[in-house]
């Protein structure tokens, strides 16, 4: 097997939309078919869990996928949100100017004497950047399904184990520049992850982020803390 089949796709290639995970297409596309629908429709329509959709929900409204509205009021209580999807033409949909990418790593790559540090320094503040206005979570495992959920915003259709801490990241918004040079494309990425999970309170799985290119077939692999060990 060749290097270049190791890890993930490139972004939205051949898709004909926006880089999305499976179940957030699964979502877009219905309301592409049926819309507007409110959250509980959405659920029937398609088989998710009424809080995985609205989550699917506002990551597709950050990326102004789709738009809602209010029901027309009907009885008592405040009227549900109707949904509807946009065009992928007309939507501004985050992405990296691949060319740019990759002329700015290899400017860090030959230029630093420790590329791997700044460019981690830089993902840091790129992570605290995007999870400025999000509230610091206290759940147990929030943070971590708040940082799949902005990977799938960027682009890298994250699939996530059960607690969220082992994810295949099987899309690439900046794969060229991935492959010409991981060491700072990829310690961005990382440091990304790291800054956004502490920022958002959980300092523990911050410290053990460990993302791994390139190391199967159509994934990456992005480890958020230490497994948990199950009773047998």
């Amino acid at each position: 097997m060749t290097v270049e089949n190791m890890g993930p796709r490139a972004a939205g290639v051949g898709e004909g939309r926006p880089p999305l995970s499976p179940q957030r297409a699964l979502v877009w596309e219905e309301l592409g078919r049926n819309a507007p629908l409110t959250v509980g429709a959405l659920a029937a329509a398609t088989g998710l869990h009424e809080n995985t959709v609205r989550e699917h929900l506002d990551g597709l409204e950050r990326v102004h996928l789709i738009s809602k509205t209010r029901a027309p009021a009907a009885g008592r209580g405040r009227p549900a949100w109707l949904y509807s999807a946009r065009p992928a033409q007309e939507s501004i949909v985050m992405h990296d100017n691949v060319a740019l990418a990759t002329v700015l790593a290899g400017q860090i790559a030959r230029s630093s004497s420790s590329p791997g540090a700044v460019a981690t320094a830089a993902g840091q503040e790129w992570g605290r950047a995007l999870v400025a206005d999000w509230p610091v979570e206290r759940t147990a495992g929030s943070a971590r399904r708040r940082i799949t959920s902005l990977l799938d915003d960027l682009g890298f259709a994250p699939e996530a184990d059960r607690d969220h801490r082992r994810l295949r990241l099987v899309s690439c918004p900046m794969l060229a520049a991935a492959r010409q040079y991981p060491e700072v494309v990829c310690a961005v990425h990382a440091g990304l992850v790291a800054s956004a999970l502490a920022a958002l309170g959980d300092d523990q799985d911050a410290r053990q982020v460990d993302l791994k290119p390139f190391v199967e077939p159509g994934a990456c692999l992005l480890h958020l803390g230490a497994p948990v060990r199950r009773k047998a």
